[in-house]
């Protein structure tokens, strides 16, 4: 396979090389059952975790006024106080806290057969990992699931003026690889921000992952490309290429 036309690839990292949404799962499987056997909550324990998903999914973190660490173990206070009432209980919400994540962290894996994906297309085109959130946090997650020798660089939003959809972290991207937005496609699991993004950027293409075969909104931005699994990834960049030289 020779990809002349492409010469770099963007991925996301959530959702998209590894399943942050299952590792989060079991992570509140294993705080249920902490919740159950040692406290004795009984309903409770689900709707604590519940309380967390929700807080979590709107979570809006300024790394200049708290930490990242604080801030979660504050959703756990909050959501074991909303549902079993009394005084704030600090020391639970970080047994809690710390639970989850490690668990999460344990089944943030890269697959073997996205390690083998990556490695033959790095024979190819250049290969960033380009993941919004908190650094701590998504260091962590790189650490774990130990992609750092799969990629030529890795730039976490968290770390950079501004995140995806901002079309300067893509712009900061190119520029570390040395290539041009035309040349580059992005790949990820969100509209929102990665294929948003992308389109703000003026890649070659953008690569919607759309493992759940969701119909998206008629104001959702437009993948070029839409996929169920990032294993088809492959097929999709020959098809872009022979797309760019039949045009030529």
């Amino acid at each position: 396979m020779v990809l002349n036309q492409v010469r770099a690839v963007f991925f996301d990292l959530d959702n998209t090389l590894i399943d942050t949404a299952g590792a989060s799962r079991k992570g509140m499987l294993e705080v249920i059952k902490l919740l159950q056997s040692k406290y004795h909550y009984k309903e409770e324990a689900k709707t604590i975790c519940d309380k967390v998903q929700v807080k979590l999914s709107k979570e809006c973190f300024h790394p200049s006024s708290t930490c990242i660490t604080d801030l979660r173990t504050l959703h756990w206070e909050e959501a074991i106080q909303e549902t079993k009432g009394g005084a704030a209980n600090r020391i639970l919400a970080e047994e809690c806290y710390f639970l989850w994540k490690s668990t999460r962290l344990q089944h943030m894996i890269l697959a073997e057969d996205v390690k083998a994906m990556l490695t033959e297309l790095r024979k190819e085109v250049r290969l960033l990992l380009l993941t919004n959130g908190d650094c701590q946090t998504q260091r962590e997650k790189i650490e774990a699931c130990a992609c750092q020798s799969y990629f030529d660089a890795i730039v976490v939003g968290g770390e950079q003026k501004e995140e995806k959809p901002s079309p300067s972290i893509f712009y900061y991207c190119c520029r570390l690889l040395g290539v041009q937005p035309g040349d580059c496609v992005m790949v990820g699991d969100t509209l929102e921000t990665d294929i948003q993004g992308g389109l703000n950027a003026g890649l070659k293409a953008t690569v919607w992952i759309n493992k759940n075969g969701i119909m998206p909104l008629k104001s959702s931005p437009m993948p070029h490309y839409i996929i169920s699994s990032v294993l088809e990834l492959p097929a999709v960049l020959q098809s872009i290429d022979c797309t760019v030289n039949m045009s030529a």
